[in-house]
């Protein structure tokens, strides 16, 4: 039976060590200094799943540098210090079996953030990793405290995104693919699916490409005109799409009606699968593919899948979804910019082409890469837009998707809530989206300003009735862009904080240095305690200051309907 290990490393300049958490067996191994047990231990386990947090760039090369005779110190600081690739560091690591799986997700966030986030403690070790000497026995003993508590916390992240993992396991039984590709990203995964390999003579095409044969285009041809002339990705055309201002660049479109608030009749014309379909239907997918029918059979399989609700969808969409993003990375087998630019622009001028002719029948309220949102005059229309809509889809072979809403409250393209008949809504944007475990940062003032728009919520209700003091918090990593982060007049040793208003003259501002100047930190309060602890469950402190968040929440309402 293949187990799953959860594992991280701690590497000092003359110490190292690490944890593994076995799940099965419930057991926990600590290992600290010894190559040779570690060996052993990877000999006895070298068939099993190892699970860390951005294992794949850092940890399973500690890994590999111990199993080939290497000091880990040197990995670390290659790695680290010196910022190379850990792949880079022995040409023969490749050759080392080890199924390692990523829980990261997301590069900019760190494990530190995403265990404030679940309101979960995020207090550092206080033993220092630039320590110029051998540890002492009770700060290993700390060090090992603290890298057992990374790996529960792994095991927390995993388990909140275990539907990527199952994805990846399903996607290798279904493609029979040995366990070894465990260890790759979406992206890599998708290029060995397809059997993607890059020629050996590079292409140099890259901007060769052909607008879809049925495009028609009539009022709007100065968007064309843009792509034929321009060969500079900076680059970007603002211009007025039906009363709507927009702006094409050469990774999409996007328009909106800034600050729009409005009631009646909409609909969302949503474009489904748009850049596989393209792929498909014009030839638009890699030339590095080794049989493209196989692209067209995952997407239909998908779709069938969908159609039953059967689960075996979610992986195939992994590899749908993921192609065109390796269609522009060099490190990628998929690697072709040339369909790259054919998806994306000869997605945005169909739709363009589509917004043209909706244009004198309805309101064009926003539009993006994949769809449009347009609000009828009158609710007869539907049967026109639909016609238009069904023209479309008969000429460009794509297919459309219809939601109605009853209400629209937009603060920009990236901001905006669609409210349904029924109450409900979707929402878009970091002021009103629907936060998770995950991303959990003031979820109190989201909360207020979706509730004020939907439900008619006054925010000072939402937020003075709240008795959840997670609901309050703001996490804070300080970068390694600046030296450290001070708090009044006090250096701190840690980079993530969970800080919360406060109405407490003694409470001060925290803030981030760099050169001996400081910077603020956006959204930080200008007077603020720090609670690094576990908050779960922890009652709300009377000095708490609920009129901050509410004043943040009525201007982040104010941003949506344009009110100073």
């Amino acid at each position: 039976m293949i187990l799953i290990l959860f594992y991280d490393f701690e590497v000092f300049k003359y110490d190292w060590l690490v944890v593994i958490a076995d799940t099965n067996t419930k057991q926990e191994h600590v290992i600290v200094n010894n190559e040779q047990a570690l060996i052993d231990f990877y000999n006895a386990h070298k068939n099993d799943i190892w699970v860390g947090y951005n294992s794949r760039h850092y940890d399973q090369y500690i890994m590999k540098g111990i199993i080939c005779g290497f000091k880990p110190q040197e990995v670390n600081e290659w790695i680290i210090v010196k910022k190379e690739p850990g792949w880079k560091f022995y040409k023969d690591f490749w050759k080392i079996q080890f199924y390692n799986y990523d829980v990261m997700t997301d590069k900019t966030r760190s494990l530190k953030q995403l265990e404030g986030f679940m309101g979960h403690n995020i207090k550092e070790s206080d033993v220092p990793f630039d320590i110029d000497r051998q540890l002492t026995a009770a700060e290993i003993d700390e060090v090992i405290k603290y890298c057992r508590h990374d790996v529960h916390e792994t095991i927390e992240i995993f388990l909140e995104n275990i539907e990527e993992f199952q994805s990846q396991m399903e996607l290798l039984k279904m493609f029979k693919l040995p366990l070894k590709h465990i260890s790759k990203t979406k992206a890599q995964l998708s290029a060995t699916i397809l059997d993607a390999k890059q020629p050996k003579i590079p292409r140099h095409d890259e901007f060769d490409f052909q607008f879809p044969p049925t495009l028609r285009i009539n009022k709007y041809r100065e968007v064309l005109d843009f792509y034929k002339e321009n060969r500079d990705y900076n680059k970007v055309l603002d211009i007025e799409v039906a009363g709507v201002p927009h702006i094409f660049a050469w990774g999409g479109l996007h328009g909106a009606r800034p600050n729009y608030y409005g009631a009646g009749h909409f609909v969302n014309i949503d474009v489904a699968s748009y850049y596989p379909a393209l792929m498909i239907e014009y030839g638009y997918l890699s030339r590095n593919v080794a049989n493209p029918n196989k692209f067209r059979e995952i997407r239909d399989t998908r779709l069938k899948y969908k159609a039953t609700k059967d689960k075996r969808q979610a992986p195939l969409k992994i590899v749908i979804n993921g192609t065109y993003g390796a269609m522009k990375d060099k490190y990628n087998g998929l690697y072709d910019p040339l369909m790259a630019n054919n998806v994306c622009i000869g997605g945005m001028t169909l739709l363009l082409d589509l917004i043209e002719k909706l244009e004198p029948h309805c309101d064009i309220i926003q539009s993006n890469t994949d769809g449009v949102l347009v609000k009828l005059r009158h609710y007869d229309d539907f049967d026109l837009i639909d016609d238009i809509c069904y023209e479309w889809e008969q000429r460009t072979k794509m297919e459309l998707e219809f939601d109605e809403f009853v209400k629209v409250i937009q603060k920009d393209v990236n901001n905006y809530i669609l409210v349904a008949a029924d109450g409900s809504y979707k929402s878009k944007g970091s002021y009103v989206k629907k936060l998770k475990n995950l991303d959990n940062d003031l979820p109190i003032v989201n909360e207020a300003i979706v509730n004020w728009f939907v439900k008619g919520i006054d925010p000072e209700e939402t937020i003075f009735g709240c008795k959840e003091l997670i609901k309050f918090q703001k996490i804070v990593k300080v970068s390694n862009k600046f030296d450290y982060a001070r708090y009044g007049t006090r250096r701190m040793n840690e980079r993530v904080f969970r800080v919360f208003a406060s109405v407490d003259k003694n409470d001060k501002e925290l803030v981030k240095v760099k050169n001996g100047s400081i910077h603020k930190i956006s959204y930080c309060p200008e007077r603020c305690f720090i609670i690094n602890d576990d908050v779960r469950g922890m009652p709300i402190p009377g000095k708490l200051d609920y009129w901050w968040y509410w004043d943040l929440a009525v201007k982040r309402i104010n941003d949506f309907i344009g009110e100073k």
